[in-house]
C-alpha cells in the first residue's frame, strides 16, 4: 500500500490529494493515516500493544512510539512497564505516568497494508459525510441543481458537486423518468446523519418546491412584495397556490402569471405540465374558500368555526366543477385552506333546511304537546331547542304573531317541565352507571354529560380532572393530505374547545389539584406580557422615529 510504504514527501502529497478530491480538511486525512499506520504496526507488535503513529504535517516525517503505563508490578508487559525500568528512560517517572518508547520503522506486509487502507477509506468517508451534513443541514428548504449519478430501484441518486443526495421514488412526479447524466432540480426537505448511504433527501413533489420555483421566477415574491401564503399539490396533475400582495398597486395573481403567462408557464414546464391555479389569499376564511374552489361559482357558505368545517352551496350545474375529477378540486381547496369542505347543491341545501325545519317542529310538538302549527311557528322563529325556549324572555315568545302572554307562559312552563323530566331520567341513568354526585357539582356539567361520562368510565371528579381537553372535545389530524377527526366524549353537545377546557379546569379546582387563583394567574401574566410587548414596541417606534 502506498501510504505505509511511502516516503515522507509522498505522505504529504497523498494527504493533499485526498483532501482536495474529497473536499475535507487536510488534518483529518493525516489523522486517518496516523490511525491506519498505528493499526498496521499493532498487527506486527501485537494487538495489545498501544502503538501511536505521528506524521509531521510540514515535513512528512513519520514517528512510531509504543506507550507504556508505569506501574508498581507489571501484569501485562505489552503495555505496562515497571517504575524501575521507567526511570531508566525518565528519572522523574512516577506510577501512573505514560512512557513513550520509540519504535524503529517497519516494512508492512500485504495484509497489514490492506488493513491500513480500510482504516483510511473509512475515516475519509466519515469525514466526507460529516462535511456534507455540516454544509447542507442549514440548506433545508432550498432548491438545488444536480446531475443524475445512478438510478437504483426507482430512486435517483444525484451528484450535487460537493455532495450526494437521493430522490426517493415517492418524491418524484408520476411518469417522470431520469437517466444517468440528466440534469435535475429538486427541493431539499431533509438532511440527517445516517450510518451509511446518502444524508441529503430531495423532493420534486413537496408543496414548497412549487413555492420556491415561483420565488425564482417572480421577482416580486423574491423581493417580499408578494407572499406565498399556502400551497396544495396533487403532484404531476394539479396544484393551487394562494398569494397576497403587501403593495396595493401590485396584483399578486398577475405578478405570478407574468406577461402572457410566461412566469407560471416556466413553473409548469419544470413540473411536467402540472396545472396551477393561482388564488388571491384572504384573511376572511369564507372568501378564501370561495376563491380556493375556483373556477366553480359559489352561491352560499355556512361556517362551523369550532370544527373548522365549512358547507359550500353551489348551483346544480356547478357541482361537478366544484368537486373536480375524483374530488381533486375540493380536496386541494381543503388542503390549501386547512378547513374541511362539504359541497352541496342548492337543491340539497334546500332539502337539508327543510328536513331540519321538520325535525325541530316535531321536537316542539312532542316535547311541549302542541299541534303542528305551533311547532312550525316556533321553528320558523329560530328556536332550535327546548332549552332555548325555556331560557328566553317571555316577551320574545308573546311577540310572535298569534301568541299572547298566557300562551307564552304556558309554553315556557311546559318546556321547563319537559327539561326537568329529561334531567330526572339522565340523573337515574348516571346513578346506574356509578357516576358520583360530586361530578354533578362541577360548573358547566349537565345531566346528559354525566351519562356520557359514565359510559366512558369517568365516574369521579378525579377522573374528570385527569382528562385532557382533547378527550372531551376530540381532535383532528392531517395525514397524507387528508383530515381525520377523532371523536371526543362530548361530541354532539355543541361545546367549543374552550367550554371543554373550562369543565376540565373546574374539575381540577373541585378535586383540589389547583386553586381559583391558579386559574386566574395565566390570564394576568398574559396581560402583563402584552403590556410589556406594547411598551417595547412603543419604545422601538420612538427610537426609530428620528432615524426615519
Amino acid at each position: 500500500m502506498a501510504v505505509v510504504s511511502a516516503n515522507k514527501l509522498e505522505l504529504l502529497q497523498i494527504a493533499d490529494a485526498v483532501a482536495r478530491e474529497k473536499s475535507i480538511d487536510r488534518s483529518i486525512v493525516i489523522q486517518a493515516m496516523e490511525d491506519a499506520i498505528a493499526k498496521a504496526a499493532r498487527s506486527r507488535y501485537g494487538s495489545e500493544t498501544d502503538v501511536h503513529a505521528e506524521i509531521d504535517p510540514k515535513k512528512g516525517e513519520l514517528r512510531l512510539a509504543r506507550h507504556m503505563l508505569v506501574v508498581e508490578a507489571v501484569e501485562n508487559p505489552a503495555n505496562q512497564i515497571s517504575l524501575e525500568d521507567a526511570r531508566k528512560h525518565n528519572p522523574a517517572a512516577q506510577v501512573g505516568d505514560t512512557i513513550a518508547d520509540t519504535l524503529p520503522p517497519l516494512e508492512y506486509g500485504r495484509i497489514a497494508a490492506q488493513s491500513a487502507k480500510q482504516v483510511i477509506v473509512q475515516k475519509v468517508r466519515e469525514a466526507e459525510r460529516d462535511r456534507q451534513y455540516q454544509e447542507y443541514k442549514d440548506r433545508i428548504g432550498d432548491i438545488v441543481n444536480g446531475i443524475v449519478k445512478r438510478v437504483e430501484y426507482g430512486n435517483v441518486v444525484v451528484d450535487l458537486g460537493r455532495g450526494e443526495a437521493i430522490v426517493r421514488r415517492d418524491e418524484m412526479l408520476p411518469r417522470e423518468v431520469f437517466r444517468n447524466g440528466d440534469r435535475i432540480r429538486a427541493y431539499i426537505y431533509d438532511v440527517r446523519r445516517e450510518p451509511r448511504g446518502p444524508q441529503i433527501f430531495l423532493s420534486r413533489t413537496h408543496p414548497q418546491f412549487m413555492a420556491k420555483l415561483f420565488t425564482q421566477e417572480v421577482p416580486e415574491i423574491y423581493d417580499g412584495i408578494v407572499e406565498v401564503k399556502a400551497v396544495a399539490r396533487d403532484p404531476g396533475s394539479r396544484a393551487k397556490i394562494a398569494v397576497i400582495s403587501r403593495d396595493s398597486s401590485v396584483d399578486p395573481v398577475g405578478a405570478c402569471v407574468g406577461m402572457r403567462g410566461s412566469r407560471v408557464q416556466a413553473v409548469v414546464n419544470e413540473l411536467q405540465g402540472e396545472k396551477i391555479d393561482i388564488i388571491p389569499w384572504s384573511p376572511d376564511i369564507a372568501t378564501f374558500v370561495v376563491n380556493a374552489l375556483a373556477p366553480a361559482e359559489v352561491a352560499k357558505v355556512v361556517l362551523d368555526e369550532d370544527k373548522e368545517r365549512i358547507a359550500v352551496v353551489v348551483p346544480d350545474q356547478q357541482l361537478s366543477l366544484a368537486i373536480g375529477r375524483r374530488g381533486q378540486n375540493v380536496r386541494l381547496a381543503s388542503q390549501l385552506t386547512g378547513w374541511d369542505i362539504d359541497i352541496l347543491t342548492e337543491q340539497e341545501e334546500s332539502e337539508r333546511r327543510q328536513a331540519d325545519f321538520e325535525k325541530r317542529s316535531k321536537l316542539f310538538m312532542e316535547a311541549l304537546n302542541v299541534d303542528e302549527v305551533v311547532g312550525q311557528l316556533l321553528a320558523s322563529e329560530g328556536f332550535t331547542s327546548v332549552e332555548d325556549l325555556a331560557a328566553v324572555d317571555e316577551k320574545e315568545i308573546s311577540g310572535i304573531e298569534g301568541f299572547d302572554e298566557e300562551t307564552a307562559q304556558e309554553l315556557q312552563t311546559r318546556a321547563r317541565e319537559y327539561l326537568d323530566q329529561i334531567e330526572a331520567e339522565y340523573d337515574e341513568k348516571r346513578r346506574a352507571l356509578g357516576v358520583e354526585d360530586e361530578v354533578r357539582e362541577v360548573p358547566g356539567v349537565t345531566g346528559k354529560m354525566l351519562v356520557a361520562f359514565g359510559e366512558n368510565g369517568i365516574k369521579t371528579v378525579e377522573d374528570l380532572a385527569g382528562c385532557a381537553t382533547d378527550d372531551l372535545a376530540g381532535w383532528t389530524e392531517r395525514k397524507d393530505g387528508e383530515t381525520k377527526r377523532e371523536a371526543g366524549i362530548l361530541d354532539g353537545f355543541e361545546l367549543s374547545r374552550d367550554d371543554c377546557e373550562h369543565i376540565v379546569m373546574q374539575a381540577r379546582v373541585k378535586a383540589g389539584w389547583i386553586s381559583e387563583e391558579d386559574l386566574a394567574r395565566p390570564s394576568e401574566e398574559t396581560d402583563e406580557d402584552a403590556e410589556g410587548e406594547a411598551e417595547a414596541e412603543d419604545e422601538g417606534e420612538g427610537a426609530a422615529a428620528p432615524q426615519a
